[in-house]
């Protein structure tokens, strides 16, 4: 957990929480491997949400091969909050949960679409190569239903039920 670079810091300025409170900062401050004086921000965040004691308290009921994990959580849930104070990372979570379910439901009608089209041609089915030789439109949601005019080959990934 203590790094060089942290110690060396912690010696030469006070880390980011004891900076913000005001405080002096002593060897075995809690806060110092975890907000390090380039990151004011982080604690400002986690001290406007949480608040000091609280975070100390954690920090100190936690073992420490842990506290690194929670301290991360901790400033993840803070900047959240601060960017959205009614939802916080929830919000962030559940808009992408319905951008997945879109991207889902998009793929499955893609899907759809190519097997409606591999079944809607010519299909060599000892090379699983689709060929098409006539001139049919696009499937909807491919170009807006222009047409294919030459002939062309698709070799699918996967052989055809």
């Amino acid at each position: 957990m203590y790094s060089s670079s942290t110690m060396t810091s912690t010696y030469n300025s006070p880390c980011a929480a004891c900076k913000f409170l005001r405080r002096k900062c002593l060897p075995g401050c809690i806060f110092a491997p975890y907000f390090p004086p380039e990151e004011p921000q982080k604690f400002a965040n986690v001290h406007k949400i949480f608040g000091a004691s609280n975070v100390a308290k954690l920090l100190n009921e936690i073992p420490p091969h842990q506290r690194d994990d929670a301290v991360s959580s901790l400033a993840y849930e803070a900047e959240a909050r601060v960017r959205d104070p009614v939802y916080g990372c929830v919000g962030a979570i559940s808009f992408l949960q319905r951008q997945v379910e879109r991207l889902q439901k998009e793929l499955d009608a893609a899907n759809a679409d190519l097997i409606t089209y591999a079944h809607n041609n010519e299909i060599d089915p000892s090379t699983s190569i689709i060929s098409t030789s006539v001139q049919q439109p696009a499937p909807s949601g491919f170009g807006g239903g222009v047409g294919f005019s030459r002939r062309s080959a698709y070799a699918l990934p996967y052989p055809l039920p």
